[in-house]
């Protein structure tokens, strides 16, 4: 029964770090292959990454992670801003396993808080992409088109609000506002 138990146990974690199949990220800015070689240099320093694949032509990188890695977004986008440069679309493969989602709501994946919008209420099973929508991982304009899906404060503060959550422990909590 013991080694039964540990078994599950040892399931759940692996399960959920190994949540976020990759990444893929496009940067802007980059007039030259320098500036390529910039922010490649800068995405393969993080300590979860396990490779990055660049394509100069369109200034994307498809980043995959070590096995068991806690991926954190924030840390990505902070690399690709302090090699002078900022993000325009990043796209997160995640591995997902009969999760239901609906618009406007939270739902918490992989050890992350995610906010859907502007989807339709949907199970989401094997994998699929997400696409962030948070101030950092999208143009300005783009921001302001999904900021008309959700009257909750957490869509322009990346945290939990009063709005969002009763459970006043959450409070804080960041929060990765997504759609499909």
């Amino acid at each position: 029964m013991k080694n039964y138990i540990f078994s599950l146990l040892l399931l759940g974690t692996t399960a959920a770090t190994a949540q976020i199949k990759s990444v893929s990220l496009q940067a802007s800015g980059l007039t030259c292959s320098m500036c390529s070689k910039a922010v490649f240099k800068s995405l393969s320093a993080i300590s979860f990454v396990q490779s990055v694949d660049s394509d100069i032509k369109n200034s994307s990188y498809l980043i995959a992670f070590k096995p068991n890695a806690v991926v954190d977004y924030d840390v990505i986008s902070k690399a690709v801003t302090d090699a002078g440069f900022s993000v325009a679309s990043l796209k997160s493969t995640i591995e997902f396993n009969n999760v239901s989602i609906k618009n406007d709501a939270h739902v918490e994946i992989g050890g992350k808080t995610y906010h859907f919008l502007n989807v339709q209420p949907q199970s989401l099973s094997g994998e699929k992409e997400i696409k962030l929508i948070d101030k950092k991982y999208v143009p300005a304009k783009e921001f302001k088109k999904y900021n008309g899906y959700t009257k909750m404060k957490c869509f322009e503060t990346g945290y939990f609000e009063n709005c969002c959550s009763k459970n006043q422990q959450k409070l804080g909590t960041r929060i990765f506002h997504a759609t499909i």
